[in-house]
């Protein structure tokens, strides 16, 4: 088993951070009144940010794959590498929600979805109450990656402040130790 992760594996997990967090807040204002404009610019937004976090996501679980994942923390209590594993699984099945509820909401959507502002992805005008549907599971996958990002947030300042054990730097270090 290997020691750390790979130098590709560690800049997709910040530029996919990054691209999340970013996504995470232009979809947060869709919540509240936009003009018809702002709406639909912020829609090519959240779609091309949508489209380009699932290409990532595809490649990070192919490099997940084949390079896996670096060896457990001897020193930690079995409970935390337990709740380590558990929310770090969590968060790959809810990255794939979320693209992938996103992806049928954008394609079921009854109104141009545009990606990169270019292509329409939409399939037509579909049913609204299947557009309905799938858009709260979109919405409520949001709401749990907005809370697990928070905990694996604190589980790494936990680590890089409490424990001292250098993880959240080693995460910042782009070179194999």
């Amino acid at each position: 088993m290997i020691n750390d992760y790979t130098v590709i594996q560690k800049v997709l997990h910040w530029l996919m951070a990054g691209i999340i967090m970013l996504d995470l807040f232009i979809a947060q204002k869709f919540g509240n009144y936009m003009e018809i404009a702002d709406r639909l610019e912020s829609r090519v937004d959240h779609s091309t940010m949508g489209l380009l976090v699932l290409t990532l996501f595809i490649i990070r679980l192919v490099l997940r794959m084949i390079y896996g994942a670096p060896k457990e923390d001897s020193t930690s209590p079995v409970w935390q590498v337990w709740m380590a594993k558990i929310a770090h699984g969590l968060l790959y099945v809810l990255m794939g929600l979320l693209v992938g509820s996103g992806l049928l909401t954008a394609v079921s959507a009854t109104s141009s979805t545009e990606v990169f502002g270019i292509f329409d992805i939409t399939l037509g005008r579909m049913n609204d109450e299947f557009f309905d549907f799938v858009r709260q599971f979109h919405e409520f996958f949001t709401e749990v990656m907005i809370v697990l990002v928070v905990i694996h947030v604190v589980a790494a300042l936990y680590h890089q402040f409490i424990r001292r054990d250098n993880l959240l730097l080693k995460m910042l270090t782009f070179k194999r130790s």
